[in-house]
């Protein structure tokens, strides 16, 4: 007999102004993997890692404006595969921060 009930999928929070910043900075640092040195995009990065850090503060978020300032340093250094891995890797962590605190995790 099947199951009357479907399997239920991991909620997805809704995008607010600092998801939606932490979802564009995470797409403008996957978009480096394919043009490590175009400068707009790096700009683009950097200026949404200010507004993130402003954002996550008004919040009351104490860990994604110190993310946001490393990953700053970070994107100012000479292109590389490493440099463009750890911004990737930073904006997960950003992403994951704000989803653990919409769900209520945090």
């Amino acid at each position: 007999m099947p199951d009357p009930k479907p399997p239920r999928r991991p909620h997805q929070p809704l995008l607010d102004a600092l998801g939606t910043l932490c979802t564009e900075g995470k797409q403008a640092a996957d978009y480096l993997w394919q043009v490590p040195d175009d400068a707009a995009v790096r700009a683009k990065i950097l200026t949404t890692l200010d507004q993130i850090a402003v954002e996550s503060r008004k919040q009351g978020r104490r860990e994604m404006p110190k993310i946001a300032e490393e990953l700053k340093v970070i994107a100012q250094k000479t292109p590389s595969p490493q440099q463009v891995d750890l911004l990737v890797n930073g904006f997960d962590r950003l992403i994951q921060l704000w989803q653990a605190a919409k769900s209520g995790l945090l």
